[in-house]
């Protein structure tokens, strides 16, 4: 399949945030990602369900919701009530996941794991299967505009052989730092989404910017 693209809503202008989700609405993007912080599992808080209930009031696309937060199964349940498509825990922050996983999937959303830069993809190989995505971290969890960690693209070719190698129809996503500077290497090593944030919303032009981000590599598609 071609890759998809989710802007990062963190990277918004929160005074014109209509405005902002009108024109990822508008554009060629193809998810919202929504990042939540609860300024314990990381040293920020972002925004919660209030937000992003009114976000969905106004989106067109997929809401992508990102749980770094602690004990994220208590709230998968009001998430998906509020139009999550896609809820993504994080490995580090969850004693059961297995269990989890299957909630999120039993309440009718997708279901995703996020690793932090640290953690190997192998813990992942008992689970993949059960999987819908998973989110590389590749900057460290709880600020946006952070430098990309470029570990992530040979720990994205491990995780793509993973999933080949147990024939499953596991999603890679890449959060952090991903820009027009390094999606091609992404897109190489396996990568299914990219989430862009300040690459997006601090572009002269945000909707060019998306248009150039799903239309590169376009030879890896043979298209």
């Amino acid at each position: 399949m071609k890759h998809l693209i989710a802007p990062s809503i963190l990277a918004a202008d929160f005074a014109n945030l209509e405005r902002d989700v009108k024109m990822i609405n508008q554009s060629n993007a193809d998810w919202f990602h929504l990042d939540v912080m609860d300024g314990r599992f990381v040293p920020n808080i972002s925004f919660g369900i209030p937000v992003i209930k009114a976000i969905n009031k106004v989106a067109t696309k997929p809401l992508d919701v990102h749980l770094m937060i602690e004990q994220p199964e208590n709230f998968v349940e009001q998430f998906v009530e509020i139009g999550a498509s896609v809820i993504t825990i994080h490995y580090e922050a969850c004693n059961h996941i297995h269990r989890t996983i299957h909630k999120i999937k039993e309440l009718g959303a997708k279901a995703g794991i996020a690793l932090n830069p640290h953690t190997p993809v192998e813990c992942l190989i008992d689970i993949i299967e059960d999987l819908d995505l998973v989110c590389l971290m590749s900057v460290n969890p709880g600020f946006g505009g952070q430098k990309f960690i470029y570990n992530t693209v040979p720990k994205t070719r491990r995780l793509k052989d993973m999933i080949i190698v147990k024939n499953a129809s596991t999603l890679i996503e890449i959060d952090g730092g991903v820009g027009l500077q390094n999606a091609e290497k992404l897109l190489q090593a396996g990568a299914d989404v990219l989430v862009a944030g300040s690459a997006v919303f601090k572009s002269q032009d945000p909707l060019d910017t998306i248009d150039k981000l799903k239309n590169i590599g376009k030879q890896i598609y043979n298209v």
